[in-house]
């Protein structure tokens, strides 16, 4: 399996001199959208060299898997069923599509919080730096699946039932159960996410590991100036693995200090 990433160069139409200049950006776009386009887009969770990656790369594959709860287990185990064993493309963007809710729900529970803790503020404010986080994880996340999404376009997904309907499916229900969790026991909500990305953090490392020629395939996608730009497909696998990593821990962390506190 052999993603094709090259890129169509774009036609560059000459500008008849008759025409006006342009217009300034802030004329072009609201006041927001402009201020959000002045803001670097948050990428990598934390973007690390070659070298790094290479580093990372080996601590993943040589560190032991998370003890999966069993809701966990049984995620895995339809994803097996209904796109099969092999670590394919198309499997990965399903996963990123579910990657994603999580963060989601937490952030929609803590935005009720802050609601009811609104004549509180120090407390409104400690559960609005979750609410930062988890938007934060969630761009992240997005990011990845976006890169997905372009790397598999125009491939075979397998009918529009297992590419569009069963991965909504999967993430609302992923999404409920997230929710559900965070509101009654986040511990137990934050240790399901921990789950979920220690299994994408091994998956993404032995993906590249089976695929030794994306070292020699280069990266030079829509997203580089909001993700990076990589040296090599392996790197860019590297990274997002890396970046699961950091989602698993801070899950973790969460974990021993679930409530808002």
């Amino acid at each position: 399996m052999s993603p094709d990433t090259a890129t169509h160069p774009r036609s560059v139409t000459p500008v008849p001199t008759h025409m006006s200049p342009p217009e300034p950006p802030h004329h072009r776009s609201g006041p927001v959208s402009s201020a959000i386009g002045e803001r670097p887009p948050f990428g990598p969770m934390r973007r690390l060299d070659h070298g790094q990656l290479l580093e990372e790369h080996r601590v993943t594959l040589a560190s032991p898997q998370r003890q999966y709860s069993m809701s966990s287990k049984v995620l895995f185990w339809l994803m097996d069923r209904v796109y099969g064993e092999e670590r394919t493309l198309e499997k990965f963007r399903v996963l990123e599509l579910v990657a994603r809710v999580p963060y989601q729900a937490w952030e929609n529970v803590a935005y009720v919080a802050v609601t009811h803790t609104a004549n509180q503020p120090g407390f409104a404010r400690r559960v609005f730096d979750r609410v930062r986080i988890a938007r934060w994880e969630q761009d992240n996340e997005q990011w990845h699946l976006l890169i997905l999404e372009e790397l598999t376009a125009g491939k075979t997904r397998g009918g529009f039932l297992r590419s569009r309907v069963i991965p909504q499916v999967l993430a609302f229900s992923y999404y409920q159960l997230s929710w559900f969790l965070y509101a009654l026991r986040p511990s137990r909500s934050y240790r399901l996410n921990a789950d979920f990305e220690d299994h994408a953090e091994h998956e993404y490392a032995l993906l590249v590991q089976e695929h030794p020629e994306w070292e020699h395939v280069p990266y030079a996608g829509e997203f580089t100036d909001d993700f990076g730009d990589y040296d090599s497909l392996a790197d860019l696998f590297r990274q997002i693995s890396f970046d699961e990593r950091l989602h698993k821990l801070e899950s973790e962390h969460m974990m021993a200090k679930p409530r808002f506190s």
